[in-house]
């Protein structure tokens, strides 16, 4: 053996291969429960103690293991799922096929395996396992089935404990392997405890909207819409919700690829992009959708996980899933225009509030803004209808989901008992100040109804200076619009454009963000408001609430309802209570974060998204100018605050290579 080279004994090498598979205490969870279903099972309890490493465990009715076969399964590489290398090579049927589970979960754990064969054995058998090592097997008592407890995770490797993350945040990640087996496999009856609290049970039925009733609620369950749809590349079958039940995070959007459980970036587009524009860019529906194609062509052997696949012909694979998407929706009536979530915007739309003349402006903060009736924000109908009366009125639905029944509250007081709602304090996107008030469209009549008669100049810009390190924008010479949606401009330097939803949608973002600042008091609401919770969404309310609080919510849960009874007074007039899930799906998706801070960014970014101008909104020269002009004075004119860009600039050179203007005797023939 080489002087530098050294052999790693066995033990060390168990310990590398475990950090393979078991990543975190859901690591442990995922594989136990595919071990259950491949099993055969019909019932899968899993129940876990604190952030997973206390105590998990999996109980299952499958068909459950003779003595020798448990002392053969938790040796490494060892599997009743293939025979060898031909049989991954003809495509993988069952969930689980590595043959590491159980022995890489026991290397770092104090683990005990107790079976009994459903054969007619009239007595089962207990394994324990400490470290790697099998530390004893007798006999036991147990129903036919498996049961393993996992206690001590990652006793023996304190590293890899010292990353995990908080004990709610570990627990999302177990809740949400267990609402994906349980979605894929409505006829298990599958439940989840945590710390001996029920989360959810499914009732094993074989219905799968039944199954999202139990993991999602009532609320989602009803907004599902059917999906079947089949070619000679794949069939795809499931539930996809309605443009209006969404989230902010991807978190629910669950693709299978013959039943396996995919976590495939390229799959989730084709479900999003379906919907087109009736999804705002930050929105994401709940699928639950089982895509099957032939096993020999597909590889689920790409990564320990099994959490990645790759197809023979993956563009044709997402097609037919696209497909397959827009065919339901387009049955149901769901995909209707162009238009942001079913809306047609007018030839001409002003930027401020809805139904307003320009010459309307002006008079906003004294005629009758004390009034909230009498302020129209996005996504209310010029005609008076609002909710769903507005829905069915206009052709198509205008806002992201928000409970039935549940409309916006009105404010009483703040924390300090002062007046709240005086005429200073109306704006679509909350309070203002003297200070911050956003600049209206230009007063003049010519101006702000002349839809670029002719190039604008707009030279002020690069006066603004800046106090970060990003860039004022450069002189613009404003050119139009393109699909009533980018803004085009001439710069020194070439041509540029902006995405005018993206724009406002800074502006709005950086403006709350000064106020919440500033200000992190309470609104009580007249009447509380209930906003149902999927399962996971409650399984981290709790600590999440301590960190929304910090920015002014109040709220209490009650079993899957969280009970709003105040929110941040500087948000009152925005906010809908019912964003606070959105807060919530933040949550589920963040590992690390400053929890404060994300509570706050995350509930501005979403509000700041509203009363943005959408796409498909045609603006006059004058619209465009005052915009650009508020881009400037933000700190960082260049991304949304969910970080899509918001300026995309062509340099001139760029625009020569691309017209080929450099290639030989150009110049001359120029001169001819």
């Amino acid at each position: 053996m080489s002087e530098y080279i050294t052999r790693l004994d066995d033990r060390t090498i168990e310990r590398i291969a475990a950090g393979e598979v078991v990543e975190r205490p859901a690591s442990v969870v995922k594989e136990l429960v595919e071990n259950s279903l491949d099993a055969g099972a019909d019932r899968i309890d899993v129940s876990v103690t604190g952030n997973g490493t206390d105590r998990i465990e999996v109980a299952d009715d499958g068909r459950g293991m003779s003595e020798a076969d448990v002392r053969a399964a938790v040796e490494q590489h060892t599997t009743s799922k293939i025979r060898d290398i031909d049989d991954l090579a003809a495509g993988v049927g069952t969930l689980g096929f590595r043959g590491e589970a159980l022995h890489t979960i026991g290397a770092v754990s104090r683990m005990t395996v107790t079976t009994r064969p459903q054969d007619g054995a009239d007595i089962g058998t207990e394994l324990r396992m400490v470290g790697g090592e099998v530390e004893s097997v007798s006999p036991a008592g147990r129903p036919p089935g498996t049961t393993v407890t996992v206690e001590d995770l990652f006793f023996n490797t304190p590293a890899r404990e010292k990353y995990l993350k908080t004990d709610a945040t570990e627990f999302a990640h177990v809740n949400r392997v267990v609402t994906r087996y349980a979605l894929a496999n409505p006829s298990v009856a599958v439940s989840l405890s945590h710390d001996g609290n029920r989360v959810f049970a499914t009732t094993g039925q074989g219905d799968v909207r039944e199954a999202m009733l139990a993991v999602y609620g009532r609320e989602v369950a009803e907004s599902m819409i059917p999906v079947d749809h089949e070619t000679t590349v794949a069939t795809v079958e499931g539930y996809v919700s309605d443009p209006e039940t969404t989230r902010s995070a991807r978190e629910y959007v669950s693709t299978y690829v013959n039943g396996r459980y995919v976590r495939d970036g390229d799959l989730r587009g084709a479900v999003v992009s379906a919907y087109g524009k009736q999804l705002a860019a930050d929105r994401y529906p709940f699928a639950t959708l089982f895509v099957d194609v032939p096993p020999e062509t597909v590889d689920v052997n790409v990564h320990p996980r099994k959490m990645e696949v790759r197809f023979d012909d993956e563009t044709a694979v997402y097609g037919t899933i696209e497909d397959a998407v827009e065919d339901a929706l387009l049955d149901h009536g769901l995909v209707r225009s162009s238009a942001p979530r079913g809306r047609s915007a007018p030839d001409e739309t002003p930027v401020g509030p809805e139904g307003h003349h320009d010459g309307d402006l002006a008079d906003e903060a004294t005629a009758g803004a004390t009034d909230p009736e009498n302020v129209v924000r996005e996504g209310d109908s010029p005609n008076g209808i609002t909710g769903s009366e507005s829905d069915t009125a206009s052709g198509g639905p205008t806002r992201s989901s928000s409970d039935a029944g549940a409309g916006q509250p009105t404010a009483a007081a703040d924390s300090t008992g002062e007046p709240v709602g005086d005429a200073t304090d109306r704006s679509p996107d909350g309070p203002t100040t003297d200070t911050d008030t956003a600049p209206a469209p230009p007063s003049s009549d010519a101006d702000a109804d002349r839809k670029f008669a002719g190039p604008l100049e707009h030279p002020g810009l690069t006066d603004v200076e800046s106090t970060t390190d990003f860039e004022t924008l450069p002189p613009l010479r404003v050119l139009g619009q393109v699909h009533d949606t980018y803004v085009v401009a001439e710069s020194p330097d070439g041509l540029v454009l902006v995405d005018q939803h993206a724009a406002d949608e800074r502006i709005n973002y950086e403006r709350l963000a000064k106020r919440l600042a500033t200000r992190r008091d309470s609104q009580t609401l007249v009447s509380p408001v209930e906003v149902a919770l999927t399962a996971h969404e409650a399984s981290v309310f709790d600590e999440a609430l301590v960190d929304l609080r910090a920015v002014g919510f109040e709220a209490h849960r009650d079993d899957r309802t969280a009970v709003v009874e105040a929110v941040p007074a500087v948000l009152s007039d925005a906010l809908d209570p019912s964003l606070l899930r959105d807060v919530l799906a933040s949550f589920l998706e963040a590992d690390e974060r400053d929890l404060v801070d994300s509570a706050a960014d995350a509930l501005i970014s979403d509000l700041a998204c509203y009363p943005s101008i959408t796409g498909n909104t045609s603006l006059s020269d004058g619209d465009v100018v005052a915009l650009l002009s508020r881009l400037d004075d933000c700190e960082n004119p260049f991304s949304c605050p969910h970080g899509r860009p918001v300026i995309i600039e062509f340099s001139e050179q760029e625009l020569k290579d691309r017209f080929e203007r450099d290639y030989p005797g150009h110049q001359v023939r120029r001169r001819e």
